[in-house]
C-alpha cells in the first residue's frame, strides 16, 4: 500500500534539503501535489499575500488566472486578461516588479515584443516593433510566449525574494514581506516552450537557486516537479544533485495510491542531457540558425567537460591561440541582466562561426579523449 498525495508533502515537508527535484508522467499528480503541499504549509485563502507567506507556488492554476480577449466584434483590440486574484496585482503594483518581468520576458523571447499592463494591472496588450520605426500593437501572442510571460511574472518574484532574503541582516532588507517565506514549489513551468528556451529557463533557474542563502536547514526550500525528462535533466546537473541527493520520482500505482522514490547515480542517465545539448548546437549549425542562446548551451558544455576533467577554469579548455578573445566573446553572450537596456546584440556572422568553432574543438580534443578513455576502461 502506498501513500496518499497530502502524506507525500508532508515527506517533502519533513526534508532538511534545500532543493527537492520530482519528475512524473503527466496525469500521475505532480499539480494535485503542488495543491496539497500549498495547503499543508499554508492554508490561507487563495492570494493574500502579506507578511505571514509561507509558500508561493506556480502551477498550471497560475496559468489558468490568463486568459484572452481577442475583439472578436472587430479583431484588432487583443488583450490578454487577468482573472482577479491578490497575488498578480501584488507583484506587479505593490512589489513593482512590472520593468523586471518585462526584461525577463523578452530576454526569452524578443526584445522587440513588448507587453504593457493597464494601470490596474488586470490586463496586457502586446506591441511588436518592426524595422521601419513602427509597430504592430495589440497582437495574440503564441501559446509558448504567453507560457514564457506568465513564468516571466513569477520568475521576477523569486529573483526579488532572493535578493532580499540573500542579506543576512533582517533589519536592513528592503522589504519584511518575504521574512516568513519557507518554500518555492514550481509544477512544470515549461508547458509549450521550444527545447531550447526550456534549457536555458532551466539553467536560469538553477543559478538563481544555487545563489539562494541556505545553511544548517536555515533559508528558503525549493521543490519542482515536472514531466519533462530534459528539463528535469537539466536541472539535476545544474543543481548538482548527483552528489547532494534530492531527486525523486512520483509514482502512481494501480490502487490510486503513490509513491516517492528516490533517484540517485546511475538512474539519472538516461536523461541525456550532455548529447541534447551538443545535438541542439549541431542542428542550429547545420541550419546557419546560431542565436544567442546557443552561446549558454556551449558555456554549458566547456563547464561541464572542465568539471569532469578537474580543470579548475572552463575557460582553460579553450584553444589557446586566442583563449581570452574566445572567452570575452561567451561572456558576453552569457551574461544576464534583468535590464531591458542592457540586452545584448544579435552575433554576427563570425561570432556564429565561433560557435562552429568552439564546438568542434570540444569534440576534437577533449571528448574524443574521454571516450577513448572510457572505451579502454
Amino acid at each position: 500500500m502506498g501513500n496518499t498525495l497530502r502524506e507525500i508533502a508532508e515527506q517533502l515537508q519533513a526534508s532538511p534539503k534545500k532543493v527537492q527535484l520530482i519528475y512524473a508522467f503527466n496525469g500521475v499528480g505532480k499539480t494535485r501535489l503542488s495543491r496539497e503541499f500549498k495547503e499543508l504549509i499554508d492554508p490561507t485563502i487563495e492570494g493574500e499575500e502579506d507578511t505571514d507567506t509561507k509558500i508561493f507556488y506556480y502551477s498550471a492554476f497560475t496559468e489558468d488566472l490568463f486568459y484572452w480577449d481577442n475583439d472578436l466584434d472587430f479583431d484588432a483590440d487583443r488583450k490578454l486578461k487577468i482573472q482577479p486574484n491578490g497575488f498578480t496585482k501584488w507583484v506587479i503594483q505593490d512589489q513593482g516588479q512590472d520593468q523586471n518581468i518585462i526584461a525577463n520576458f523578452q530576454h526569452y523571447t524578443s526584445d522587440k515584443l513588448t507587453p504593457r499592463f493597464n494601470a490596474d494591472s488586470s490586463e496586457v496588450s502586446f506591441s511588436l516593433e518592426r524595422g521601419d520605426n513602427t509597430s504592430l500593437d495589440n497582437l495574440k501572442i503564441s501559446k509558448g510566449e504567453e507560457s514564457n510571460f506568465i513564468w516571466s511574472i513569477f520568475y521576477s518574484l523569486i529573483e526579488q525574494v532572493v535578493g532580499v532574503l540573500n542579506e543576512p541582516e533582517v533589519d536592513e532588507r528592503e522589504t519584511d514581506k518575504f521574512n516568513q517565506l519557507k518554500y518555492v514549489f514550481i509544477d512544470d513551468p515549461v508547458t509549450s516552450l521550444d527545447e531550447n528556451h526550456l534549457i536555458e529557463l532551466a539553467v536560469n533557474l538553477a543559478q538563481l537557486i544555487n545563489s539562494s542563502y541556505f545553511t544548517s536547514r536555515e533559508g528558503v526550500k525549493f521543490i519542482i516537479t515536472t514531466h519533462n525528462a530534459l528539463f528535469y535533466n537539466v536541472l539535476f546537473n545544474e543543481l548538482n544533485l548527483a552528489n547532494k541527493q534530492g531527486s525523486y520520482m512520483l509514482i502512481k500505482n494501480e490502487d490510486g495510491s503513490f509513491e516517492l522514490t528516490e533517484k540517485r547515480g546511475d538512474s539519472n542517465k538516461s536523461f541525456s542531457y550532455h548529447l541534447h545539448l551538443k545535438k541542439t548546437i549541431e542542428e542550429a549549425i547545420k541550419v546557419k540558425a546560431i542565436e544567442k542562446y546557443h552561446f549558454m548551451l556551449l558555456r554549458n558544455l566547456y563547464e561541464k567537460t572542465a568539471n569532469f576533467l578537474d580543470y579548475p577554469k572552463w575557460s582553460e579548455l579553450l584553444p589557446e591561440d586566442n583563449r581570452e578573445g574566445y572567452y570575452k566573446r561567451i561572456i558576453q553572450f552569457t551574461s544576464h541582466s534583468t535590464l531591458s537596456n542592457d540586452t545584448v546584440a544579435e552575433p554576427t556572422e563570425p561570432e556564429k562561426q565561433t560557435v562552429k568553432l568552439l564546438l568542434e574543438h570540444l569534440n576534437t580534443k577533449f571528448w574524443q579523449e574521454i571516450e577513448n578513455n572510457d572505451t579502454e576502461n
